[in-house]
């Protein structure tokens, strides 16, 4: 029976682990950091092989993100364990490119802004996301809340759930943003009438609702701006 091949097998001087603390993870190519999340290979053939054939199957680095986990499983060489660590990977990267850094959290003060900060988190997902920003008496970021995933509607974004986070952070206001996965930000009448209602059940509370944003890949669109609430 062979062995599956991992890292180890390689020549010292082509180990992606061994490259990266040499020469830095700038130096690695995308298949050796592929190698790296995936650890080791199948009975007869490296990891970095596997990792080729995914980048190959997937035509690079934006088709292997947006594969879903049941594709990637369908490769030779690639579970649904290894699936998992791929889309977990991508995951981190997709939240990290919209968070701001370690200390003081940004005041959002306009549509362009709020944008740039979930984008990434929200780019190429496949479901649509209700996020509520929460922000203190000076506009300033407390949170990020994911208030739920799936098809919009009031039985799934209820007032209670979204204020709930707002109050436990005291927030000041929210702004609420949700994906649009077919890549039309043009608002749906469930869109409009969700947004009035929370606005409503917020100005109750005394948290202003500042904003709803419609976001998807390459565009954007605020209900606030177009007078829709």
């Amino acid at each position: 029976m062979k062995k599956s091949f991992t890292i180890h097998d390689l020549p010292v001087t082509e180990r992606p682990r061994e490259r990266l603390q040499q020469f830095g993870v700038d130096a690695l190519s995308a298949q050796e950091i592929l190698a790296l999340i995936l650890g080791r290979g199948i009975a007869g053939e490296s990891v970095t092989v596997t990792a080729q054939r995914l980048l190959s199957r997937f035509d690079g680095i934006k088709g292997l993100a947006d594969a879903t986990g049941e594709e990637l499983s369908q490769v030779k060489g690639i579970g649904l364990a290894k699936a998992s660590q791929i889309k977990a990977a991508f995951e981190l990267g997709k939240r990290l490119e919209g968070y701001p850094g370690t200390g003081k959290q940004p005041v959002l003060k306009n549509t362009a802004e709020v944008v740039s900060l979930v984008q990434g988190r929200l780019r190429g997902k496949k479901k649509e996301h209700f996020l509520a920003l929460l922000l203190d008496t000076r506009g300033q970021l407390i949170k990020i809340a994911e208030v739920s995933v799936g098809s919009l509607d009031s039985s799934i974004v209820h007032p209670r759930e979204v204020f709930k986070e707002a109050i436990s952070a005291s927030a000041a206001s929210v702004i609420f943003v949700h994906n649009h996965p077919s890549g039309d930000t043009e608002p749906s009448q469930d869109d409009i009438g969700l947004t009035k209602r929370l606005a409503e059940a917020g100005a109750i509370m005394g948290i202003d609702v500042l904003d709803h944003v419609i976001v998807c890949d390459h565009s954007y669109l605020s209900l606030k701006a177009k007078g829709l609430f």
